[in-house]
């Protein structure tokens, strides 16, 4: 799957679909470096994949908060 499209992938998910992601990719990071570790993977280009995964999922979720940020504080403060 090419990175534009699996970007976009993960930029159409919710945040709660995307926490779990994170979750997921974390736990597939433990796994193949584990594999590596004892020589179980072949493809030893697969843990660099899945940290690059891992930090798209997380630069999504860091524009996210900063969106949410930008957007309270353009909201108009109500006076009483």
């Amino acid at each position: 799957m090419p990175a534009k499209q699996q970007v976009a992938e993960l930029r159409e998910l919710s945040d709660e679909d995307l926490a779990k992601e994170l979750e997921e990719t974390y736990r597939e990071l433990f796994t193949t470096r584990l594999q590596l570790t004892t020589r179980q993977l072949t493809n030893t280009a697969q843990p660099r994949k899945v940290r690059t995964k891992l930090a798209q999922i997380k630069t999504i979720q860091r524009e996210r908060e900063i969106a949410a940020i930008s957007d309270a504080a353009a909201q108009p403060k109500e006076e009483d």
